[in-house]
């Protein structure tokens, strides 16, 4: 039996606030509007995954107000997002030429945090909060979680990181590919894969249904 797979970002998060693991008054929003969506398109899941952070509960909650399943969801930490925060802070515990606005100015954020993962990949951060291998690791033994589960209809809410990581994997891409792909992928974006028979196809990438041109200026965000 083949399983369609539903891999989703979380909706927009508080970036620049003291908790950014709470979805914003947009997120909340957002996280609706794509559960609206999903319903439209006859997405009904028979088995629902959600990492262990607040604003992945949260993203769900609002789309299961919408979609109406009646799913219970199943924690899976290693759904989490890698920890950027503590990554980023990893790479200048010796270094000197720390930006201030490096956690409030998004541009400067997110062109070092590319940097910084790509330095992580080549085990180039010493002590980081977890190497990039067992980040790897548990991402993989979350997207087997899920097969292990013979769902028809799989969702899973989870972060841009481990979305990066699991479509590059999936693709046998360069482990660079990874971040190229997390900084793409849009606020409550949806992934899809097919699996069958031990083996993986990604089906499409960065899907966003619930926006149209209508409320692109609006429901469209990155962090």
């Amino acid at each position: 039996m083949s399983q369609m797979f539903h891999l989703i970002r979380h909706a927009q998060a508080s970036f620049g606030a003291a908790d950014y693991d709470n979805l914003s008054d947009l997120g909340h929003r957002q996280s609706e509007a794509l559960g609206a969506a999903l319903k439209r398109q006859g997405v009904m899941p028979d088995a629902v995954f959600i990492g262990a952070q607040k604003r992945h509960r949260q993203t769900w909650e609002g789309l299961e107000r919408a979609l109406g399943s009646g799913m219970t969801p199943i924690v899976v930490p290693e759904w989490n997002e890698f920890d950027f925060g503590g990554l980023l802070e990893a790479r200048y515990q010796t270094r000197v030429d720390k930006p201030a606005d490096l956690h409030s100015d998004r541009k400067t954020h997110f062109r070092i945090l590319r940097d910084t993962v790509l330095e992580w990949q080549r085990d180039e951060i010493e002590n980081p909060p977890e190497s990039f291998a067992a980040f790897t690791n548990r991402v993989r033994e979350a997207r087997a979680i899920v097969a292990a589960s013979d769902a028809k209809t799989a969702l899973a809410v989870s972060s841009g990181g481990a979305i990066g990581r699991t479509v590059a994997d999936v693709l046998d891409a360069p482990a660079a590919q990874m971040i190229l792909l997390q900084l793409q992928v849009k606020n409550c974006a949806v992934a899809r894969f097919v699996m069958a028979k031990g083996q993986v196809w990604l089906n499409g990438f960065n899907d966003t249904p619930h926006i149209e041109a209508s409320n692109e200026d609006e429901m469209l965000t990155y962090s």
